[in-house]
């Protein structure tokens, strides 16, 4: 296998592949309440396919930092993306959904780019674990993209802290006709 066809490959089907085993893994996990908390989940934190993928983000005014989140119900890397959010001062509407597959259809977000939750956030897709400074970079800049994304799950990005342990990664700008670029890069620690 040459080496174009070996990142062909990649591409198309071993990294969509790995990224579904790993949110599938997390919702087993949640599910069989490994990680998950001993707090039962009122059925207004349960979202249904057809209600809760509609538009829930509040009127935003022209400097506000509104986030609508949706994530997996037992997904806890989410909340420390959320919690990060927070301490930049944006203001989450948090909703957890059993099909975030489905979420992230309605958005388009690529299958190359997936991850474990979506935001929207004035307009804007977030795929996965951005940084907060890339986020507001974005909202500043406003370029004609659909959105931001940190496929996959890098440790040390907002949310997936593991100490001082930092992967090298790269936050991806995407648009509506699927074209990524490079927005940032982060080096290893």
């Amino acid at each position: 296998m040459s080496h174009k066809q070996f990142i062909y490959y990649w591409q198309k089907w071993l990294l969509p592949t790995l990224v579904r085993a790993v949110v599938i893994i997390c919702l087993t996990v949640g599910v069989l309440g490994i990680l998950g908390s001993t707090a039962p989940m009122s059925n207004a934190q349960l979202v249904s396919t057809t209600k809760g993928i509609q538009d829930k983000q509040t009127p935003l005014k022209s400097t506000a930092l509104n986030a609508t989140v949706y994530h997996s119900p037992d997904c806890n890397c989410c909340g420390g993306w959320i919690d990060h959010l927070k301490a930049q001062g944006f203001q989450i509407t948090d909703f957890s959904t059993p099909d975030i597959e489905t979420v992230k259809q309605k958005y388009n977000v690529p299958d190359k780019l997936s991850s474990c939750h979506t935001a929207i956030i004035n307009g804007y897709v977030i795929e996965g674990h951005v940084p907060a400074d890339d986020i507001k970079r974005l909202l500043q800049e406003k370029p004609n993209v659909a959105g931001l994304s940190v496929p996959q799950m890098p440790v040390g990005t907002p949310g997936m802290e593991m100490g001082n342990r930092k992967d090298p990664f790269s936050v991806f700008s995407f648009d509506h006709k699927n074209s990524v670029a490079v927005f940032n890069k982060y080096p290893s620690s």
